[in-house]
């Protein structure tokens, strides 16, 4: 009888144990969701590209107050989100520092930046460790071709602007009755411009131009006179050039100081030329130069005129390639985690589960698609968005305006220049 009652005793002791294991793992399994969910921002906030990173900045937090105000992530139970910003600085050292300082600080969901490719590179490292999504604004093609798990980028790549400043200029060209066959192709030496410049190349191959100087040149480059020169000498219908900010209006102060003007200056890459910052440094300089971006500023959706009214009260101008990428970027984060809610309800925000959510994404409405060059956002294995497109704003009466793809633009492009002198 005692047997009995000591073999009782233990089945009951048992199953008190198996359910309390039980219950214990169903309680691991469901994570709890933190009251704010806490997104990065890592942006060059100081130094040469701040110009850059502050706009940037100011975009990613422009979405989140916007998404907060729409109710938040809603399978989420309706989680605000809350941006925390870093310095990446200039070198690949203190982009991995910035990385390294935003994660252990702040613990965000995810990273938005670093707009300058080489120090993306260098902070992907830290987030790819960490396990951190990191949604990047940066455009040299090899960014996604690391093999980095947690890397996601929703805009176009630099070789697609390449493409598309020379596709503008073959298309303005047919639209103005202007023969064009011979093109100069110029790029900073990073491989930032080595990217666009190869897009540049493959178009003008492939439409049977003519490509009569080629040049790379660092871009801290404090004189071009000899640059102009030898362009000039070389007497091509056009240029496509990919500068960064200071080179850029160097180049177009020396164009216009030499008086050889060629019929099109074609920037590519989204940096100098067009965007607010060069048009205040250069005055009516900047005329006419046009420049790809990988955001448009005048696509009709009330959304797009929410944002860009916003940003101008910031900051006085339209929102251009930084800002807008940045805004555009954290809508799809948004829409990643919302998916995620539902897809894992009971780990959200796990890592992997918010990458498999990101490659199961097929946005083509809503915020972040209103607010995108094309009309659909996905993901491939490697983390860039097959759909994304570049467009081309132009400087015209010392306003940037969208001019292609024609289709879109919001006026026509001046083409060829009218100062042109050969």
């Amino acid at each position: 009888m005692k047997k009995l009652g000591f073999t009782v005793f233990l089945l009951v002791l048992s199953m008190v144990f198996v359910t309390y294991v039980f219950s214990a793992g169903q309680a691991e399994a469901k994570r709890e969701i933190p009251d704010k969910l806490v997104i990065g921002s890592l942006e060059p906030l100081t130094g040469a590209h701040a110009v850059f990173g502050s706009e940037a900045k100011l975009g990613t937090e422009i979405a989140v107050r916007h998404i907060n105000e729409a109710g938040g992530i809603k399978s989420l139970g309706g989680v605000k989100l809350e941006v925390a910003a870093e310095d990446c600085g200039e070198n690949a050292d203190t982009a991995k520092l910035g990385a390294e300082s935003l994660i252990s600080k702040h613990k965000p969901i995810a990273i938005v930046g670093l707009y300058i490719s080489r120090l993306t590179v260098a902070a992907s490292e830290v987030t790819e460790r960490e396990k951190v999504i990191l949604m990047v604004d940066a455009l040299v093609d090899s960014v996604t071709e690391m093999g980095r798990r947690y890397l996601f980028r929703p805009g176009p790549k630099a070789s697609q602007h390449g493409k598309s400043a020379v596709e503008f200029v073959l298309g303005a060209s047919k639209k103005s009755g202007t023969n064009i066959q011979r093109v100069a192709i110029l790029n900073e030496d990073s491989a930032f411009g080595r990217s666009n410049a190869m897009g540049a190349t493959e178009s003008a191959i492939t439409n049977g131009l003519t490509i009569v100087y080629q040049r790379e040149y660092p871009y801290d480059i404090s004189d071009v006179s000899s640059i102009i020169n030898d362009i000039a000498a070389a007497k091509p219908d056009f240029v496509v050039h990919c500068p960064y900010f200071m080179d850029a209006i160097l180049f177009a102060n020396t164009f216009k100081e030499s008086g050889k003007i060629p019929k099109f200056i074609s920037g590519m890459g989204a940096c100098g030329y067009t965007d607010p910052e060069s048009i205040n440094a250069l005055g009516t300089t900047a005329e006419y130069y046009s420049n790809t971006f990988s955001y448009n500023p005048a696509k009709d959706t009330a959304q797009n005129r929410k944002f860009v009214e916003d940003f101008r009260k910031e900051t006085g101008h339209i929102p251009t390639e930084a800002g807008g990428m940045d805004y555009y970027i954290t809508w799809t984060l948004k829409e990643a985690l919302e998916l995620s809610g539902r897809l894992f309800p009971d780990d959200p925000l796990n890592p992997d589960n918010i990458r498999k959510a990101f490659l199961q994404l097929d946005l083509q409405s809503g915020p972040a698609v209103d607010t995108f060059p094309t009309n659909r956002i996905t993901f491939t294995e490697t983390g860039d968005n097959p759909h994304a497109r570049a467009v081309i704003l132009q400087v015209i009466n010392g306003e940037p305006k969208v001019v292609w793809p024609f289709d879109t633009a919001e006026t026509t492009a001046v083409f060829p220049r009218p100062d042109t002198t050969y």
